[in-house]
């Protein structure tokens, strides 16, 4: 063994016991917070023929269901029971739906010529394709191994299958990282901006990228948001890119 490859062995095993899985501080709330009140706020702004219910009463039912979650972790995600856990799933549940609803009603408004400019339509499909990728990134967070608490807190052991397998997961013993849990050597654990950046590359390129799906949970879910974004870009942006240019 190379004095370089030593080091490096060396630096992994003090990093483990420095920080193990157990006694880590949780993830910190304050990103998930800010990622919720986005996706509210660009479905607050959307037009109204765009909109199922009044203005207020998603938004409204949403906000409810955040504030007992930060009450439960204000600063960072280290506790959780059933309640918690229902509330968080529904959350994102409900937030999805509802900018789901708004996807078809801005296909309707396409298709039925209600929309009689491109500038508006343009607009809203922006907001419902940027509330998708917030969404899906929020729902691919909450569900692999567990959730955020459960991959922080829980002993490795005890980790739920991968939904996801990361690029930090391919080394020589990538399989059995991935059955163990991600990145043995680091102790490397996703956080919400790995997520994020799952749901751009997902919505983008209608495909995964460097981070494949593992459970049919994670492919089903990949394949409504890459769906809705092939709906979104090449269909309603297209046709309102057209109304302008007439």
């Amino acid at each position: 063994m190379g004095s370089g490859e030593r080091h490096l062995n060396d630096h992994r095993a003090r990093a483990q016991r420095r920080s193990p899985r157990h006694e880590r501080r949780g993830e910190a709330r304050l990103p998930a917070v800010l990622a919720t009140l986005a996706a509210i706020l660009l479905y607050l702004v959307l037009p109204e023929r765009l909109l199922l219910v009044p203005r207020f009463v998603l938004p409204g039912l949403e906000l409810l269901l955040l504030v007992p979650l930060i009450a439960v972790n204000p600063r960072r995600m280290t506790r959780q029971n059933r309640l918690s856990r229902a509330l968080s799933l529904a959350l994102v549940a409900l937030i999805g739906l509802s900018n789901l609803v708004s996807l078809g009603l801005l296909v309707n408004a396409m298709v039925t010529s209600k929309a009689q400019q491109g500038g508006p339509l343009l607009l809203a499909a922006l907001q419902v394709w940027a509330t998708s990728i917030i969404v899906f990134g929020l729902a691919f967070w909450e569900l692999d191994r567990g959730g955020p608490v459960t991959r922080t807190q829980a002993d490795r052991a005890d980790l739920p299958l991968a939904d996801f397998r990361f690029s930090q997961d391919e080394n020589h013993d990538a399989v059995e990282e991935v059955a163990d849990g991600a990145s043995r050597s680091s102790d490397w654990v996703p956080t919400l901006m790995d997520y994020l950046y799952v749901s751009v590359t997902n919505s983008t390129a209608f495909s995964p990228t460097d981070t494949m799906p593992l459970s049919t949970r994670a492919k089903a879910l990949m394949a409504v948001e890459s769906v809705a974004a092939l709906i979104t870009s090449l269909l309603v942006i297209a046709h309102a890119v057209g109304v302008l240019d007439r």
